[in-house]
C-alpha cells in the first residue's frame, strides 16, 4: 500500500514548495491538491518545481467548471513540468457548486463525466500520435485543432486519468475509463467493499478491462491524538465533518449501506437552517467508527491494514483538525513497515 500526502490550501501559496518537498523527502509516494479556494492548476506548477520523484495530483479539480480542452491542456503543461508523474483527478461536484457558483450546466452527470473523459482522450491522442480531432458527444464536441495551437507530442506521454466518486454510477464510469479511482473521504469499509468494488467490476467489464488495471486511492478519516484533550477535539472535528457530507444528498448511499438514510434528511434539512454545529451532535461514535480509523498514534496503521489492505492500493489521512508532525510520521512509519 502506498501512502500519499496532501497539501492544503488553506493558506494559499505560504510554504507550499517548503511543505511539498519535506513530505517527498518524508518518503510519501504521491501528493495531491484539492480545489477548494486556489486553482489546483496555479499551484502545481510549484510543487512539480519543488519535487523529483513523487507523484502529482489533483484531488480532486472540478471537471464541470471546464471544458475537456482546457482540462486537456492545463494537464499537457503540468504533465511535463512534472517530467510525467502528474494524474488528472476530476470530480463532479454537486450541481449547486456547478450551476450556482460556477454557473456552468448540470446534467446527467454520470453520463457526461464519461464523455468528459472520452473526449480529452481524444484531444490527448491528436497531439500525441496526430489522429484527426473529430470528437461528437452529446455533451462535448471537438471537431478544430489546427498546427498553431497543437503542443504536439508530450515527451512523457500522456497523464494518468483518475475519477472520484460516490454512487454507483459515477463509479463505474471510472471503472471503464480511469487509471486511478478517488474514493472520497466519506466512504466506510463496508460501502467500498457491498457497493464500490462491484460498481468498479461492472465498469471494467463493459470496457473489456481488468481489475487489475485499476487503481484505488482512499482517503481515510483519522481520529487520533497523544492525550485524551487531543482526541476529543479530533472527535468532534471529524464528527462536524462527518455531518457535512452526510448532509448532501447525493453522499446518502453510503448511510443507507448502514441503515442510517434517514440521518440524512434530518442533517440536511438543518444545514438549511445554518445549524452547522448542531449537525454533529448526530453523528454517534458508532457512526464515526465506521467512517473513521479511531486510535491513538501507535494503533492507527494496524487497523488501517486490517479494513482496507485488500482493496486499497493508496492511502492517504483526511484530518480536519490539527495535529503535531511528529504524530503522522509514526503512522506514516508504520504503515510503511
Amino acid at each position: 500500500m502506498k501512502v500519499d500526502g496532501g497539501l492544503g490550501v488553506s493558506s494559499g501559496f505560504d510554504n507550499l514548495m517548503e511543505s511539498s518537498r519535506e513530505q517527498e523527502e518524508l518518503g510519501y509516494d504521491g501528493l495531491w491538491v484539492p480545489e477548494t479556494s486556489h486553482d489546483p492548476f496555479t499551484m502545481l506548477p510549484l510543487v512539480a518545481h519543488a519535487t523529483e520523484s513523487v507523484d502529482l495530483g489533483t484531488n480532486i479539480v472540478v471537471g464541470f467548471a471546464r471544458n475537456p480542452m482546457s482540462l486537456a491542456y492545463s494537464s499537457n503543461d503540468i504533465q511535463t513540468l512534472s517530467e510525467g508523474r502528474f494524474v488528472l483527478g476530476l470530480g463532479s461536484q454537486i450541481r449547486p457548486h456547478i450551476t450556482r457558483r460556477f454557473s456552468m450546466e448540470w446534467s446527467k452527470p454520470a453520463a457526461r463525466m464519461r464523455e468528459m473523459i472520452m473526449a480529452i482522450k481524444a484531444i490527448w491522442d491528436c497531439w500525441n500520435n496526430g489522429e484527426k480531432l473529430n470528437f461528437r458527444g452529446d455533451f462535448y464536441q471537438h471537431t478544430l485543432m489546427t498546427p498553431f495551437f497543437d503542443p504536439g507530442p508530450n515527451p512523457y506521454g500522456p497523464p494518468r486519468l483518475a475519477l472520484a466518486g460516490v454512487g454507483p454510477l459515477m463509479t463505474e464510469v471510472a471503472g471503464e475509463t480511469c487509471d486511478v479511482f478517488l474514493c472520497h473521504g466519506f466512504t466506510t469499509e463496508k460501502y467500498l467493499r457491498e457497493e464500490t468494488i462491484p460498481a468498479l467490476e461492472r465498469g471494467a467489464a463493459r470496457a473489456g478491462r481488468s481489475m487489475d488495471e485499476i487503481t484505488i486511492s482512499g482517503p481515510s478519516f483519522i481520529v487520533t491524538g497523544n492525550t485524551e484533550e487531543d482526541m476529543e477535539k479530533a472527535r468532534q472535528a471529524t464528527k462536524q465533518q462527518v455531518a457535512f457530507y452526510g448532509s448532501t444528498p447525493a453522499y446518502r448511499p453510503v448511510l443507507d449501506c448502514h441503515g442510517w438514510g434517514e440521518m440524512q434528511t434530518e442533517l440536511n434539512a438543518m444545514s438549511k437552517e445554518g445549524r452547522w454545529v448542531e449537525m454533529a451532535r448526530l453523528v454517534d461514535d458508532d457512526i464515526l467508527d465506521a467512517f473513521a480509523v479511531v486510535a491513538e498514534p501507535e494503533g492507527v496503521a494496524a487497523e488501517l491494514k486490517r479494513r482496507f489492505d485488500d482493496v486499497v492500493d493508496r492511502i492517504s489521512f483526511y484530518v480536519p483538525y490539527k495535529g503535531d508532525r511528529q504524530r503522522w510520521q509514526t503512522i506514516f512509519n508504520d504503515l510503511k513497515s
